[in-house]
């Protein structure tokens, strides 16, 4: 049974998951909260993988092989199958005519392929550009948190986050296509990287900072009133600004969210953080995210047969799509990736001695 940081931690995922399939099947026009919701899940994963690794690193039965191996195969384990899957059925029915595209997405470059198309053809497998850009992360962050110095570790990670903020400077300079600003990977890095240094004030029993604690909810006032009374400038620099601020404002506040969640909130926010639905959405949240742009193309194609409206933004999609998304990722869950996940047990990070497996 996991610890309560761990359940709140899953209400986070279920939140994030929320906010993406509310731009993507709700929101009237461009919304940027499904960006949030994407970027709620970086600071998540550079957390809770980081904060794996660095406690197998400490323990006393710890080898560098072994180690990286187990955090692989557990890796592919959770993440390959369903995602294979998805390419399998975009394959065999061509939807969205994706099929010239599909090995970009089997080898994990969606990102590129649409940064350098700047375009989001196929659309149906737009979303894959996160999953690439997280497993991009994992290919080489655990060679980080367990091969380099552990005195030089937070320092790492704040030079990281550095250098992807320093990226946010790449458009005005070069002013290359959109997309390539967006989703190449350093733009993505200072989330990860910020989990990661969570992770490492967690591992030594450090607080946030002061500053942290104290100025979070300025940032969070600062990025509504961008994102809710300043209008889209037609001028492209200041377009750029705005993107800018509307990327690095929210970072601190989501990672105090995910620092007080990981700790475990008490009160009222903790009861609401545990009620089972949002935990249940939390759990199948890699599927819902997997499959809803699948879902709301087949919906959209079935909506002669259905009486609510589900070829534009709204509550009829929101509806319909989302429902038949949690479904769908629900018994993905339950026949396909949790049996498939039982496994990770016989990968440990670290090898237990015999003494352990005998008690």
């Amino acid at each position: 049974m996991g610890s309560a940081r761990d359940i709140q931690l899953d209400a986070l995922r279920a939140i994030a998951v929320t906010m993406v399939l509310y731009s993507h099947f709700f929101a009237e026009g461009p919304s940027f909260w499904g960006h949030i919701g994407v970027r709620l899940f970086f600071v998540l994963s550079g957390f809770l993988i980081t904060r794996l690794l660095l406690e197998a690193r400490s323990a006393t039965e710890f080898e560098t092989g072994p180690a990286l191996r187990s955090f692989y195969i557990r890796r592919m384990l959770r993440i390959f199958p369903p995602y294979f899957a998805v390419l399998g059925f975009v394959w065999l029915v061509d939807l969205d005519q994706s099929r010239g595209s599909l090995v970009w997405h089997a080898l994990y470059l969606s990102n590129f392929w649409y940064a350098l198309h700047n375009n989001w053809n196929p659309w149906v497998l737009g979303h894959f550009w996160s999953l690439s850009i997280e497993e991009q992360f994992y290919l080489a962050w655990p060679l980080v948190v367990l091969l380099a110095p552990r005195r030089r570790f937070e320092a790492i990670c704040i030079a990281v986050i550095a250098l992807s903020l320093a990226y946010r400077f790449y458009w005005p300079i070069t002013a290359t296509p959109t997309l390539t600003r967006d989703l190449l990977p350093p733009a993505s890095m200072d989330a990860l990287a910020s989990g990661a240094l969570l992770a490492c004030w967690h591992f030594r029993g450090a607080g946030l900072p002061h500053w942290m604690r104290l100025g979070w909810p300025a940032f969070a006032a600062a990025f509504l009133v961008i994102e809710w009374l300043v209008p889209e400038p037609a001028d492209p620099t200041l377009e750029w600004a705005r993107w800018l601020l509307r990327e690095v404002l929210p970072l601190v506040p989501l990672m105090v969210i995910v620092a007080a969640c990981s700790r475990g909130l008490g009160g009222i926010l903790g009861r609401l953080a545990e009620v089972p639905p949002l935990l249940g959405l939390g759990r199948i949240s890699y599927g819902v995210y997997l499959y809803h742009p699948i879902l709301l193309s087949l919906a959209v194609k079935a909506q002669p047969w259905i009486p609510l409206n589900v070829s534009e933004q709204g509550p009829g999609r929101f509806l319909v799509a989302g429902a038949a998304t949690i479904v769908a990722a629900w018994i993905s869950w339950v026949v396909f990736e949790r049996p498939l996940n039982s496994l990770k047990r016989y990968f440990p990070y670290v090898a237990r001695t015999r003494s352990a497996q005998g008690s």
